[in-house]
């Protein structure tokens, strides 16, 4: 690792953003939240990436940070503007700024180690990337405002019953399972990947008649595209097929 508070990792098709501060809990600051923003707005230029993976270095994934909208940083709308899904691999402390990292995840895995809060309504303040928002849609009304207004620290189990991560892992397999999933992923279409993100997280914040408008728009505009094209073929030809993201 080197000593930037963000490592960059690629591996074929899949980014690896590295939250590492571990000294700190992977607290962020303004620099973290700088270089973080900065890493998100690359890896989006990057068109043989097909699948990121949000992370934290030593024994947490981010414990937090103070508040960051005076720098005009908001890390959560960086993670949140990838178009490829995004997997957070949780372990540790996930709490205040750190919640709202893996929020702004389409998926979200954690290790049985793995706590969660928002404790910002404790110390005078209000979250201010998203944690208002984002919660309530992912777990529900009455359980986000629970959180919110006890800053009561949730448990991975409980986090996985309320629906705010989707699997829990030993933490020695953590990476490993994250890993996995990425792979199964990254080896879908990367159009049909982003065209499916899409018609999900919009469809979210229009009525249904819209949502399957957009549905029907962006499954029109993948057949027009080789990718579709080498899909069927594989699978007529009973090999795995050879996406080009075209």
């Amino acid at each position: 690792m080197t000593k930037s508070p963000v490592v960059f990792e690629k591996k074929g098709h899949i980014a690896s953003v590295i939250l590492h501060r571990p000294d700190t809990g992977n607290m962020i600051d303004q620099e973290m939240a700088a270089k973080l923003e900065e890493t998100c707005d690359r890896l989006i230029q990057d068109d043989e990436i097909y699948v990121v993976i949000l992370a934290g270095s030593g024994k947490d994934f981010c414990c937090g940070g103070p508040d960051l909208e005076t720098g005009n940083y908001r890390p959560a709308e960086a993670i949140a503007r990838i178009d490829r899904p995004v997997i957070a691999a949780i372990q540790g402390q996930c709490s205040g700024l750190g919640l709202e990292l893996a929020l702004s995840a389409d998926i979200r895995l954690a290790a049985s180690d793995a706590r969660f809060s928002l404790p910002q309504l404790s110390q005078g303040r209000l979250p201010g990337n998203g944690g208002t928002q984002r919660l309530p849609r992912i777990v529900g009304l009455g359980k986000a405002l629970e959180m919110l207004l006890t800053s009561d620290v949730i448990s991975a189990d409980e986090a996985l019953e309320i629906g705010l991560v989707s699997r829990l892992f030993p933490p020695a397999a953590l990476q490993l399972e994250t890993d996995k999933l990425a792979q199964t992923i990254a080896a879908k279409g990367p159009l049909a990947l982003k065209y499916l993100k899409e018609a999900v997280l919009k469809g979210m914040d229009v009525t249904l008649e819209q949502g399957l408008r957009l549905e029907a728009d962006l499954y029109f505009l993948l057949h027009t595209t080789a990718d579709r094209t080498e899909g069927i073929r594989s699978f007529l030809e009973k090999r795995m097929p050879r996406f080009k993201g075209e």
